[in-house]
C-alpha cells in the first residue's frame, strides 16, 4: 500500500499513544499510574449529563448548522461577553469538534503552501503537524534565556514576509507558565502592524493559580472583531472535565467563519448536535465546577512541587495555570524518549517526553488527577532515578528492587 509524503510526514500524536499504552497495561492487571494524561478527573457538570440526555430522549438527533446551534452560539456569545469584554455576533462563532478542530481550521483557512506559522516553545506537540498538515511551515521560537517565557526579540527575528500565523498558548501546556500582560500587550500590538495572526488558544485561561489571571489578547487591542488579527479559540474540554464532549469554537471575523463553515462543512459537516447540546448546558449551568476544579488543580500544584522539590538534581518552574509542570530531567539523563520509556519500564508511572513539546531533556508530568496518583507517581520516579532514594518499593502487591544504579 502506498501513502501520501503528507500523510507520512505527520507524527503520530504522543499523548494519545501514551493513553492506549498505559490503558493496555491496566488491562494486564499493572499498577500503572498516568501522569501523562491532560484531563481532569472530575465528573462532567450535571447540567451538561441532563441537557445531552434530555436531547437523545427526544430521538430527533440530525444534522446540526455546520457552523453550530444558534442556542449554543448564544451562550458563547454570552461566555465571550463576560470573559473577554467583547460584544460579538453569531456570524463571529462557529463551534467545531473540539478546540482541536478550531485550531486546524483556521490554519486551513488561512495558510497558503510555504507561509509560515511562529510556534513558541514549549510547545503542545500538535501544533507543528497541523500546520505541516496544512502545508505551511512551523517555525519554532526557542527563548534564548532558557527559561519557558517566549521573548519578542526572539520572535522578531524568526518573523520574515512568509509569516502569516503566531499560536499563542497561556496559560501554557506543557510548562503551565502564564506569558506576563506586557509580553502579550506587546505581541498583540506587533501582530496587529504586521498583519499576522495572533491565534490565541485559550484552552486553560480559567486554570490560573495563586491569584493570577490569564489577561485575553483581545484586552490589548482597539481594533473590532471585524478587523482584529485575534483570534480566540476555546471550548469545554478542561475548564469542565468533558474532553470525551469535543465540542469547541472560534471567535473571529465573519469573513473568516465563513470560509471554516464551508471548510468544516465539507469535512465533518457538523459538532455533533446532542454534544452541542451538553456544552450548553455547562456554559449554561452554575460555574462553581470551574473554581472547584481550579482549587483542586492548585491543591495537586503544590503537591507536586514538594515532591519534586525532594529530588537530586532536578530543576522545575512552578506552574502558574494548566496541570502540567515540565521538570528538567538532564541530570539523569538527556534522551527524555529514553529516559519516558524507562520510567514505564521500570516504574510503570507514564510521562510525557519533552521531546515531542520542543523541550529535549525534560519530561511533561500531569497533576490533573488524584493526591494520590501524584505522590505515587513521583515516588516511583525518584526510586527509579534518585541514588539517594530507598533502593526498594512496593508497586501494587509487588516489592520491587532497584539493581540499575
Amino acid at each position: 500500500m502506498t501513502t501520501s509524503i503528507l500523510a507520512r510526514s505527520i507524527a503520530e500524536s504522543p499523548t494519545l499513544r501514551l493513553n492506549e499504552e498505559a490503558q493496555a497495561l491496566r488491562d494486564r492487571g499493572e499498577a500503572v499510574i498516568h501522569l501523562g494524561i491532560g484531563e481532569p478527573k472530575n465528573r462532567a457538570p450535571i447540567t451538561a449529563i441532563l441537557s445531552a440526555a434530555a436531547k437523545l430522549n427526544t430521538g430527533d438527533i440530525k444534522y446540526a448548522p455546520a457552523d453550530g446551534l444558534p442556542s449554543l452560539k448564544k451562550a458563547i456569545i454570552r461566555y465571550t461577553e463576560e470573559n473577554y469584554d467583547r460584544v460579538v455576533a453569531p456570524e463571529n462563532v462557529i463551534v467545531t469538534a473540539g478546540a482541536k478542530q478550531s485550531i486546524f481550521n483556521i490554519l486551513y483557512s488561512i495558510l497558503n503552501p510555504q507561509d509560515e506559522v511562529i510556534i513558541l516553545a514549549p510547545y503542545w506537540v500538535s501544533y507543528p503537524e497541523m500546520v505541516k498538515m496544512c502545508y505551511g511551515i512551523p517555525v519554532i521560537v526557542t527563548p534564548e534565556d532558557g527559561s519557558f517565557h517566549p521573548r519578542m526579540e526572539d520572535i522578531k527575528e524568526a518573523v520574515s514576509s512568509a509569516t502569516k500565523a503566531i499560536i499563542v498558548n497561556s496559560p501554557n501546556n506543557p510548562s503551565g507558565l502564564v506569558f506576563s500582560e506586557d509580553f502579550v500587550g506587546a505581541l498583540v500590538e506587533f501582530c496587529e502592524r504586521k498583519g499576522i495572526y495572533y491565534i490565541a488558544d485559550d484552552i486553560y485561561h480559567k486554570l490560573v493559580f495563586d491569584g493570577k489571571r490569564a489577561a485575553p489578547a483581545t484586552r490589548f487591542t482597539d481594533k473590532d472583531v471585524e478587523s482584529t488579527k485575534v483570534i480566540s479559540v476555546n471550548g469545554v474540554s478542561k475548564l469542565y472535565g468533558m474532553t470525551g464532549f469535543r465540542i469547541g469554537w472560534t471567535i473571529t471575523n465573519r469573513k473568516l467563519v465563513e470560509v471554516m463553515t464551508n471548510v468544516q462543512g465539507q469535512i465533518t459537516s457538523c459538532a455533533s448536535p446532542f454534544l452541542q447540546v451538553a456544552a450548553e448546558g455547562a456554559l449554561n449551568g452554575l460555574q462553581g465546577i470551574v473554581e472547584s476544579l481550579r482549587l483542586t488543580i492548585e491543591n495537586n500544584r503544590n503537591v507536586i512541587m514538594e515532591e519534586l522539590h525532594s529530588f537530586t538534581g532536578i530543576k522545575t518552574v512552578r506552574p502558574e495555570g494548566t496541570f502540567y509542570c515540565l521538570p528538567d530531567f538532564r541530570a539523569y539523563k538527556g534522551d527524555s524518549v529514553e529516559l519516558s520509556n524507562f520510567l514505564l519500564r521500570k516504574a510503570l508511572v507514564v510521562t510525557v517526553p519533552g521531546k515531542e513539546f520542543g523541550m529535549e531533556g525534560h519530561l511533561r508530568l500531569s497533576y490533573a488527577g488524584t493526591v494520590k496518583d501524584v505522590t505515587d507517581g513521583i515516588a516511583r520516579i525518584k526510586w527509579a532515578l534518585d541514588p539517594n532514594s530507598p533502593n526498594d518499593i512496593y508497586i501494587g502487591d509487588k516489592k520491587m528492587i532497584r539493581d540499575w544504579l
